[in-house]
């Protein structure tokens, strides 16, 4: 079952509710739970009408009115001043389902194989809900890294220190690029001849050091302050890193280093000849390192994630005001899942004959080869187009 299922007008327009308004009422609800509006007062623009007239869009904050949450109103909008007696008051609000017709969430995906899979004379005669749900996440982690498109990005200007943060669902990256005055991204590339090593400690004569606060003194039985390594501060290999402008990263090529050199560039790394900077990952802090040139510039990190955790406008989490939703599956892999989790299930179950394991095993192989295939989104008439720039003769 899809995502979304209300009528084309809800999908297109959005909802709407009536009130009648009686020349003290402030306060008009909208909805009780705070999941219906996971994305705040930003996501949702609230058109409002008095007697059929638009009177207030929405979009972010104004003194006429509030669109705001409380655990006694709800969702609700609040009128600075109420409005009068006999006045039809309209409140439409807009969903953000846009597109979410072609995904389908985790439980309608075990609810569905618990029903075709499981049960008497079927191919799994029983199995547990809770070791569907299992194998169901694994598969979406196994296809979110090579089979589903991934759509996740952060933004953000590049600060002083050069680093950026790993968001926190970072599984890989498939590219990191920023973004000119014009909007159009420029990719960064990788530089594999850096890191940011561990910088231990060390005392005046070049000993490791282990005295945490340099007071020299030895506390009354132990020999140091500290048993471990102390780490000191920034490399010296990442300092020189941020504070030095690479020689690859100029503003053209006609410069004094590369225009005496016209002629003699016979193998040159294309990596570095580029001036859109560079960039290296400290796995173990969990940063993004830039060069130097990357200071203020805005950055975009595309990613990809494991598909288990994701940002989107379901559900907001009362403790930590994080919004998440449920994993959502394309239709186009919603076969695929299935098999995954069939030979999960058949391939960990004891007294399962070989040939079945095997048959689901190859069935799995080519369930996920088609999903593949249909989201790789190839068109016919984009590859044509590249092609005639190729200079290629083309018939079709």
């Amino acid at each position: 079952m899809a995502l979304y299922q209300g009528t084309p007008r809800q999908y297109y327009s959005g909802n709407k509710k009536s009130f009648s308004g009686d020349g003290t009422t402030q306060a008009f609800t909208i909805a009780n739970d705070q999941s219906a509006f996971p994305g705040g007062t930003n996501a949702n623009n609230i058109n409002v009408y008095f007697d059929g007239v638009l009177q207030f869009i929405f979009s972010g904050g104004t003194t006429q009115y509030s669109f705001t949450y409380d655990g006694t109103s709800g969702w609700h909008v609040w009128f600075a001043t109420p409005p009068s007696s006999g006045v039809v008051v309209e409140i439409e609000y807009k969903h953000n389902e846009f597109g979410r017709y072609q995904f389908l969430s985790l439980d309608n995906i075990i609810n569905q194989f618990m029903f075709a899979y499981v049960g008497e004379d079927k191919i799994i005669s029983k199995t547990k809900r809770l070791d569907v749900a299992f194998h169901a996440q694994r598969a979406i982690q196994e296809l979110s890294f090579d089979t589903f498109k991934s759509c996740k990005a952060q933004e953000i200007e590049v600060p002083a220190s050069l680093t950026m943060i790993l968001p926190q669902d970072y599984v890989n990256y498939t590219k990191i690029t920023w973004s000119d005055s014009s909007g159009i991204e420029h990719v960064i590339y990788p530089t594999s001849k850096t890191s940011n090593p561990f910088n231990i400690k060390q005392d005046a004569d070049g000993n490791y050091s282990f005295d945490i606060d340099d007071d020299t003194t030895v506390p009354v039985g132990s020999r140091d302050d500290t048993t471990n390594l102390i780490p000191g501060s920034d490399s010296d290999t990442w300092s020189n890193y941020k504070g030095n402008t690479p020689s690859e990263d100029q503003d053209d090529y006609e410069d004094d280093t590369r225009w005496p050199a016209m002629g003699q560039r016979y193998g040159i790394d294309p990596q570095h000849a580029q001036s859109n900077g560079s960039f290296y990952i400290d796995c173990a802090k969990g940063l993004i390192h830039f060069s130097s040139n990357m200071s203020g510039k805005t950055v975009i990190l595309h990613y990809i994630s494991d598909g288990l955790y994701t940002f989107s406008d379901s559900k907001v989490d009362a403790d930590t005001n994080l919004v998440y939703d449920d994993p959502i599956i394309h239709k186009f892999a919603e076969e695929a899942m299935y098999k995954w989790i069939a030979y999960g299930i058949l391939s960990t179950r004891m007294n399962t004959p070989e040939y079945i394991i095997n048959r689901f095993k190859k069935e799995k192989f080519a369930e996920t080869r088609k999903a593949k295939l249909r989201l790789s989104n190839i068109k016919l008439e984009e590859i044509t187009q590249i092609l005639r720039g190729k200079s290629k003769q083309i018939k079709h």
